[in-house]
């Protein structure tokens, strides 16, 4: 067993480390929100949104000293909509997802839309559910449905949020994104974001240090999944639980 002072110095790093991103993440933010503006204001421009991402991101996270490593194992086509499906178990899963390298809009909690600029800047290009009211899960899937239809592409975790009582084992899958795919005949693109639970977990206590592995997998097309929407789930469910398996 390690001495406690050892323990104690190790915690009081991680609070300081973490306190120190959460500055970096906001003074980040400020110096990209002006170009959030563009497509605010110009809707047409909503690819934009994914190109700006990632510039925060590689802004943002070399600033984190958080080493990342992207893998993709499947051709995404940038003339292609996608439904993005990552796993979910820790804070630091949105903006590591903004690397995603196609330009895609978050489908996430409304509690977002609380924070101060940040959560305009989110309201306004992403959606936003309160998943405790079924009215607002309604509107939000319609809401899905014609960001579709106007051309863009999703990123959606599939497990509703974090929810795995058994970190890093997923959490039972929602049906919405799949439902959206088969509708829409849009491919899916699992995710599986390996390590970010080690770095952040869910109670904001502090982070530590490690390096942050993202795979996009092969994308997952809906045809043969017409009647099927819990077959694809499983799928799904099934490529991103093998891969975290892997890393443990």
């Amino acid at each position: 067993m390690p001495p406690k002072s050892n323990v104690s110095m190790k915690s009081i790093f991680s609070k300081v480390y973490l306190i120190y991103c959460l500055i970096i993440f906001a003074l980040s933010f400020f110096v990209v929100f002006p170009f959030f503006l563009i497509p605010i204001i110009f809707k047409k421009q909503f690819h934009l949104v994914g190109v700006i991402n990632r510039w925060w991101a590689r802004i943002a996270f070399p600033l984190f000293f958080l080493p990342y490593s992207i893998e993709c194992r499947g051709k995404l086509y940038p003339e292609k909509q996608y439904i993005f499906c990552p796993n979910h178990f820790s804070y630091l899963d949105i903006p590591t997802m903004v690397f995603n390298p196609h330009n895609a809009i978050f489908v996430g909690k409304h509690e977002m839309e609380k924070i101060p600029l940040f959560g305009f800047m989110y309201r306004k290009l992403h959606i936003t559910v309160d998943r405790n009211k079924l009215m607002s899960r309604y509107s939000t899937y319609k809401k899905s449905q014609q960001a579709i239809d106007e051309g863009k592409s999703l990123v959606i975790f599939p497990e509703g949020g974090i929810m795995s009582t058994n970190i890093p084992h997923l959490a039972k899958f929602k049906d919405g994104a799949f439902k959206l795919a088969i509708e829409k005949q849009i491919s899916i693109v699992p995710v599986t974001i390996a390590t970010n639970w080690i770095i952040l977990q869910g109670d904001l206590s502090g982070l530590n240090w490690h390096p942050i592995k993202m795979i996009f997998h092969e994308p997952i097309h809906p045809q043969e999944y017409q009647n099927d929407l819990n077959t694809l789930k499983e799928k799904v469910f099934r490529i991103i639980e093998s891969e975290l398996n892997d890393k443990q």
